[in-house]
């Protein structure tokens, strides 16, 4: 059904860039994120220390697999970014909180170069600190 349409409207007499327009609607998908996943123990981040490229597009996948409600406190870092889920960032767009057990997915892309400090707000006094860097 779509081939159908597609061949008509993007026929000879159709108008200039709807060929272009359906074929960005109908078979141009955007690549998929990329992926990074962190786990968090009790008074550590599993890797503690991030790297991602400006301007690509990520899903960091966050895992709790230890005895402690633990955030992944970011604020600045979060605050240049492109996020596509805020919602599930807290109501200041500063952290993900994670209770144990808790798996959540943030979908985003980095705002400018730069070092971030990542820190669980709860934890950062035992140790459980880490860095982010954008290239």
């Amino acid at each position: 059904m779509i081939r159908c349409i597609f061949r008509h409207l993007a026929g000879p007499s159709a108008p200039a860039g709807v060929g272009v327009l359906l074929g960005f609607l109908v078979g141009a998908a955007q690549p998929a994120p990329v992926a990074v996943n962190v786990v968090m123990i009790d008074y550590r981040f599993q890797p503690d220390h991030l790297t991602f490229q400006h301007g690509v597009h990520y899903r960091l996948h966050l895992e709790n697999h230890g005895k402690q409600t633990h955030e992944f406190t970011a604020p600045t870092f979060f605050a240049a970014a492109k996020i596509d889920n805020p919602e599930v960032l807290n109501s200041e767009h500063s952290e993900i909180v994670m209770q144990p057990g808790d798996s959540k997915d943030l979908f985003f892309t980095p705002g400018a170069p730069g070092t971030y400090d990542l820190r669980c707000a709860d934890h950062d006094w035992d140790g459980m600190v880490g860095g982010i860097t954008v290239q």
